[in-house]
């Protein structure tokens, strides 16, 4: 909360007059920013879910969904550069920011969930709705302490993981919440 908008003009050169004229403050401006690669995010995500569903022809598996969830998202943040990995990081911030961040989130990733939410309760038919949306609770948490690269898995394994390895992430994570999801909703592995 400390930097100005004079801090943010001068910092990329224009004058802190054009910041004020186009953002009229420093939470537009971070909306902005914000939604400028959230757009990206989304889109990307829909698109795969919506492909995933098509491929399936109405019968994802719950690994499926959460790979065409996770690793379209994972494939940013590999492929992207440090641009997208600090936007990741970002992310996690907003995702864990109650007083202004929810309603990003909101704004920006309930269409993308509440996809994947279909998804899963096609591939988990007899699941409650109530175990549903906790495992998807359990899959965004467990996405953002890994974008949010803390460092702290580095220190823990002792340099046999690394928190930046999104690569290593993406061979893992879905499979590890598919287990998840089946335990919690009593299905058979599929």
């Amino acid at each position: 909360h400390g930097v100005t908008l004079k801090d943010v003009a001068k910092r990329v050169g224009v004058h802190h007059t054009l910041l004020n004229y186009y953002f009229e403050d420093k939470k537009k401006l971070f909306d902005a920013v914000f939604a400028r690669r959230a757009v990206v995010t989304s889109e990307r995500r829909l698109r795969a879910l919506d492909d995933y569903d098509r491929a399936t022809n109405g019968a994802p598996t719950i690994e499926g969904a959460l790979h065409a969830f996770l690793d379209t998202d994972l494939d940013l943040y590999i492929e992207g550069g440090e641009g997208w990995k600090n936007y990741g990081a970002l992310g996690a911030l907003v995702a864990n920011t109650p007083e202004w961040g929810a309603e990003l989130m909101d704004e920006h990733f309930d269409p993308v969930v509440l996809k994947l939410i279909g998804l899963l309760k096609k591939a988990l038919p007899h699941c409650a709705e109530e175990d549903i949306f906790w495992g998807y609770h359990f899959v965004t948490g467990a996405l953002m302490v890994t974008l949010a690269r803390t460092g702290r898995i580095d220190k823990l394994s002792g340099g046999v993981c690394r928190s930046s390895d999104f690569t290593a992430v993406k061979e893992r994570m879905a499979s590890f919440m598919a287990a998840g999801f089946r335990q919690i909703c009593g299905a058979a592995p599929r």
